[in-house]
């Protein structure tokens, strides 16, 4: 089944929320209707039984029941009189030899000198009656009963249903014809954001959506839009130069490993001819292992680390490391030593922050020239934690600061083959402290090298 269209919800929203409203104002008003009526038969009886009793007071009885039958005695009243004992006096023709009765609710009522209403059913017809006390010298002297129909009050009532049946379905209809108007209206910009985000695919992500200036919820939804596009072309962007850089990166051994079998095979070689064309396409072969291996490590460390999180003694890894890179450094005359540190300790994946830190200290032992020296340290302050590795290199020039950790961003592309380098060791230690969510800078030390300094939250 289809899913209903977001104006359409809005449309049965609108119009079952004004049906409810509707239908609740229209009970209130029928039982305001109702009850006022009934207030007015009331006060009408009373009015006919005070003018009944004050006649019986003034006059004889002989002449009340003369002037009830001349001037109050219609077909259509219901007017008698009753002795205190309930024996009838005198009736109106209206009541054609039947009478009113009395309860016995309604004459304890009389009897404490009060009006008594109630509703009885006479000729299948409700009717309603007011039942009035006639006192001569304080003790009653008789009961005077006024009724009437109550058929013209359900017939208005009646008719107020009609009214109501006709006028809430259509008041409905006007509404929700009304509301799906608004809906289109209200919604047309979304319509038109939909329609450009459809025209916006990889091959034109420099497109936006346009802003229309009002400052409302759909112009941030559409600065959102743009921000999202904006991020995903930069990223798209850096996608493209990745795999351009990985495609070079690749065909450089490659290329170098074709042109050694090539050469090796044109003609027949001697023994140790073919071992040295052997050992030099296993080099090639072992920069094709080691790109390959930084590749999936990258992205294994933009996804975030691999294990789950867990307190990571960062002086415990630093000594580790900086033991490493003592070794390493043996090779090439570099000294690799332990600064001033800190029993600190943060969360995450012990594994991933060793290999960012040893990404460094080979970083700094590669380009740190013969008899320098490469330190790694651990601090602690009110940011966080922060573990640097400062070097007696050449240094990074500022407007390089960002760029190195790029991936395959050499700064010196002969020294970088020559130390073997494929330039993602800064890009994999940048995305292993992002993923922790902490922060890779590079400055200019003191000595004039450089200084990585890895910053961290704490445990």
């Amino acid at each position: 089944m289809r899913a209903l269209s977001v104006h359409t919800r809005l449309t049965l929203w609108y119009a079952g929320a004004l049906l409810a409203i509707l239908v609740v104002v229209s009970a209130l008003s029928y039982s305001l209707l109702a009850w006022s009526l009934a207030q007015d038969v009331d006060r009408s009886l009373l009015t006919v039984a005070k003018v009944v009793r004050d006649a019986s007071r003034d006059d004889p009885i002989d002449a009340t029941e003369q002037w009830l039958r001349e001037l109050l005695d219609p077909e259509h009243q219901l007017i008698q009189l009753l002795d205190p004992d309930g024996t009838l006096r005198v009736r109106s023709r209206g009541l054609r030899g039947d009478r009113l009765p009395l309860s016995p609710a309604a004459r304890q009522t009389i009897v404490e000198g009060r009006p008594a209403f109630e509703t009885v059913v006479m000729r299948d017809q409700r009717v309603r009656v007011v039942a009035l006390p006639v006192r001569h010298d304080g003790r009653l002297v008789e009961v005077v009963q006024v009724g009437a129909s109550l058929r013209p009050t359900e017939r208005t009532l009646d008719r107020w249903v009609e009214i109501l049946a006709i006028l809430v379905p259509l008041a409905v209809g006007l509404a929700a014809a009304g509301g799906r108007l608004m809906a289109r209206t209200a919604l047309k910009p979304v319509d038109d954001m939909s329609q450009d985000a459809r025209r916006i695919d990889a091959e034109a992500l420099g497109r936006r959506i346009a802003v229309r200036g009002t400052g409302d919820e759909l112009d941030h939804l559409a600065e959102t839009l743009n921000g999202m596009l904006a991020r995903l072309e930069s990223t798209f962007t850096e996608m493209r130069r990745f795999s351009a850089d990985a495609a070079h990166e690749l065909r450089t051994p490659l290329t170098a490993l074709k042109g050694t079998l090539e050469v090796a095979l044109r003609a027949d070689r001697s023994g140790p001819e073919y071992r040295e064309a052997l050992a030099s396409a296993l080099e090639e072969v072992d920069r094709l292992v080691r790109l390959s291996e930084d590749l999936l490590l990258l992205s294994r460390s933009t996804a975030g680390p691999e294990s789950p999180a867990a307190r990571v003694d960062l002086e415990s890894l630093v000594l580790d490391v900086a033991s490493v890179g003592a070794r390493l450094g043996k090779d090439r005359g570099v000294v690799v030593r332990v600064g001033a540190t800190a029993p600190v300790a943060v969360q995450g994946d012990a594994g991933a922050l060793r290999r960012a830190v040893l990404n460094l200290v080979e970083n700094g032992v590669k380009y740190t020239p013969a008899g320098g020296r490469v330190e790694v340290s651990v601090a602690e302050d009110d940011a966080g934690v922060a573990v640097a590795v400062e070097d007696t290199g050449p240094g990074i020039d500022a407007a390089d600061a960002e760029r190195i950790f790029e991936p395959f961003v050499r700064l010196d592309a002969a020294r970088a083959r020559e130390t073997g380098g494929s330039g993602l060791g800064l890009a994999i230690a940048r995305s292993i402290v992002v993923a922790h969510r902490g922060t890779l800078t590079v400055e200019r030390a003191i000595t004039g090298g450089a200084r990585f300094v890895i910053r961290l939250p704490r445990a």
